[in-house]
């Protein structure tokens, strides 16, 4: 990676806003506001830094979901993970246990006008494989967002599911888009008009593989982001059903790489204000996604969340970091 060498992983990234303190592998962000309780991010706990998380690709899996709060969604400070807690998780400031036997992966949090939702991905135990392990995406229920009652899983097209996203469409239902990785890695969507049962919709964008879709109002048209590991690909829609992709087949935001630290955007979710909105995002600020020597891969794993702005403007979606 051009100008890898001149970084140095344990200061901070070049615009970054959070890293996680315990592992150092905060990705797959999702932020909410609480009105009055300031802004929470949840994110996926990557044992980045970990001195022996395993083998493979074992430092990937067996992870919780970190949490950082801010006044101001500028400066975060890390508030600890989502524990285990008899029937549900529970906020827990003392951080991760040595041990873990299910793998949390890309919460989404959305408040559904009464009560805090959130839509996680599940694997049993701490794969050091990609393949063979069965992912679900599991609903759970919140009057505070630290204290989360387990719901259950959702039925959806697969056992291979993962990168929840969930949103109240124009006509009314509510939509799930995922990754069905048993589908070649393309976003599906299922329907609700309850959240409380749900109906296969098939697949919303195929193509290219990707992963975690991210969907959202802005100006009067719906948007989606995916994210293609080379910067995210952009949809529009009128009534967030049928989607058509902003430029070409190539085209991406976020997929720059200035080689000081600056990476292509990962995984993220959106909050809108008015006709503006932020892009919370990851990168692996000293990894540009070629192979790196086993003994520099503590150092690539680790991962920042950054944040972009987004607007509108003659009918396409424009980031700017």
């Amino acid at each position: 990676m051009t100008g890898a060498a001149a970084l140095d992983p344990d200061a901070p990234a070049p615009g970054e806003i959070y890293r996680d303190p315990v592992y150092d592998g905060a990705t797959d962000p999702t932020v909410v506001r609480d009105p009055d309780d300031g802004w929470w991010m949840f994110y996926t706990q990557r044992r980045a830094s970990h001195p022996d998380p395993g083998p493979g690709v074992a430092w990937v899996h067996g992870s919780r979901v970190g949490v950082a709060r801010s006044a101001d969604g500028r400066v975060w400070t890390y508030s600890g993970t989502l524990e285990p807690d008899g029937a549900g998780l529970a906020l827990d400031s003392a951080g991760p246990p040595a041990d873990v036997d299910v793998t949390h992966w890309a919460p989404d949090v959305i408040h559904d006008g009464t009560r805090w939702r959130m839509y996680l991905t599940e694997i049993d135990g701490v794969p050091d494989r990609w393949e063979g392990h069965a992912r679900h995406i599991v609903e759970y229920t919140s009057d505070d967002l630290r204290r989360w009652e387990r719901v259950g899983q959702v039925a959806l097209e697969s056992d291979r599911v993962i990168d929840a996203a969930v949103v109240r469409c124009p006509d009314g239902l509510w939509r799930l888009w995922y990754k069905d990785e048993a589908a070649d890695s393309v976003t599906k969507v299922a329907t609700s008009p309850n959240l409380a049962t749900w109906t296969h919709g098939g697949v919303a964008i195929g193509g290219r593989p990707h992963e975690g879709p991210y969907v959202f109002a802005l100006s009067g048209t719906w948007w989606m982001l995916t994210d293609e590991w080379r910067g995210m690909a952009v949809y529009r829609s009128p009534d967030a059903v049928t989607w058509q992709r902003q430029g070409d087949a190539d085209a991406v935001i976020l997929g720059e790489s200035d080689g000081a630290g600056v990476e292509i955007g990962r995984h993220g979710a959106v909050i809108v204000a008015g006709d503006d909105a932020l892009l919370f995002y990851f990168t692996h600020p000293w990894w540009d996604g070629g192979e790196v020597a086993e003994q520099d891969a503590a150092a690539h794993r680790r991962s920042a969340v950054h944040v972009a702005r987004l607007r509108v403007e003659s009918g396409a979606l424009v980031c700017e970091r």
